[in-house]
């Protein structure tokens, strides 16, 4: 499958892009048409619609409209190794206190990063080494919004390697010291200081329940509620989709991960339909996914077997180039004494037998 070789050109780029690596290409690059390139290409590479395609564009400076959050993860790989080289020349390149080009060099990495995380332990140790290179770049630019973006990252490999409390304190303790400098950015600072408490509140349900992790996730929560409330609505500040419908769907999923289906689908009743359609591909097929997962355990399975279905339709690669989502299908299939044809053939385009 296609998402699968770039994931694999992706790694190639990662271990070819460390500044030692970089040094050759650094005297010729133009630092200032390579910023301009770079900040075209990661903002369409992050924005939420597709558009058309051009291969050519990390060449020319044409905007590529291969969005993460529109789950075109493979055209995204192959985009990324490009990119990757391109903007570690033009930040090695760039004069001492130059912040911009370390900001689009943190930038590309962070969308590495969550490139490599959607693919599990196979890519793990690959994306916690992106994702701190990541943060190392942000805080080169001094900005406190790619900093805390960065930090996000690392939160989140830290808790896929098994260390959730080092990642809750450690999302923590980023959104503490740049709190203030956050929240004299605006709507893009309390997006990023309100995705700092929601990485806390994932990370506080990754160690199991219990009732000190139970009031940490739930303090969290609370913690980006009251940002989100600053903000006023729904945004997509810095592509995070921050707002709090976005609380809500984590509220949704930190129930889901403490193993309480009961209460997810309680939670879940409380959002707006219209609201969450309003949100980008990337996380309206990731709350679905996890909706599966609450709806199993509580005996809807049927309703189970639905969210799969409309999630694949919604965004194909989120559902079928993922293990844990292939998982999920096939532990709804086997659940399901006469399973229709939707989720059959689903099960088959994941390579299940069905």
């Amino acid at each position: 499958m296609e998402e699968f070789g770039a994931v694999g050109e992706l790694v190639v780029a990662v271990g070819q892009t460390a500044p030692e690596l970089a040094g050759g290409d650094v005297a010729g690059v133009d630092v200032s048409q390579a910023v301009s390139l770079l900040e075209s290409s990661v903002v369409a590479l992050s924005a939420n619609d597709v558009g058309v395609r051009d291969r050519s564009s990390c060449c020319s400076g044409a905007r590529t409209f291969l969005p993460f959050q529109a789950c075109h993860y493979g055209s995204l790989g192959r985009d990324l190794a490009a990119l990757l080289p391109l903007a570690q020349a033009a930040a090695d390149a760039s004069s001492p206190g130059a912040g911009e080009a370390h900001v689009l060099l943190s930038r590309t990495l962070q969308l590495t990063a969550s490139f490599l995380h959607k693919y599990g332990s196979a890519t793990a140790t690959q994306a916690a080494v992106v994702a701190d290179r990541a943060l190392a770049a942000a805080e080169r630019s001094g900005d406190p919004v790619a900093i805390g973006a960065a930090a996000r990252r690392v939160a989140k490999s830290l808790t896929r390697q098994a260390h959730p409390d080092a990642a809750r304190a450690f999302a923590v303790c980023t959104a503490h010291r740049l709190a203030p400098d956050l929240e004299r950015r605006g709507p893009v600072g309390l997006s990023t200081l309100g995705m700092l408490y929601l990485n806390a509140a994932l990370a506080a349900s990754g160690g199991g329940r219990s009732p000190t992790s139970v009031c940490q996730a739930a303090e969290h929560v609370a913690e980006a509620g009251e940002a989100a409330a600053r903000l006023g609505s729904d945004m997509n500040a810095d592509y995070t989709s921050f707002g709090p419908t976005n609380v809500g769907l984590h509220e949704v999923d930190v129930t889901v991960r403490f193993e309480d289906g009961w209460d997810a689908l309680r939670a879940a009743e409380t959002l707006s339909a219209e609201a969450v359609d309003g949100l980008s591909r990337e996380r309206r097929a990731r709350h679905l996914v996890t909706m599966a997962r609450a709806q199993l355990p509580t005996r809807r399975k049927a309703d189970a077997a639905v969210s799969l279905v409309k999630a694949a339709h919604l965004a194909p690669e989120e559902i079928v180039g993922r293990a844990a989502s292939v998982a999920l299908v096939g532990d709804v299939l086997g659940a399901t004494a006469r399973p229709d044809q939707g989720l059959r053939d689903l099960a088959r385009r994941g390579g299940l037998p069905a």
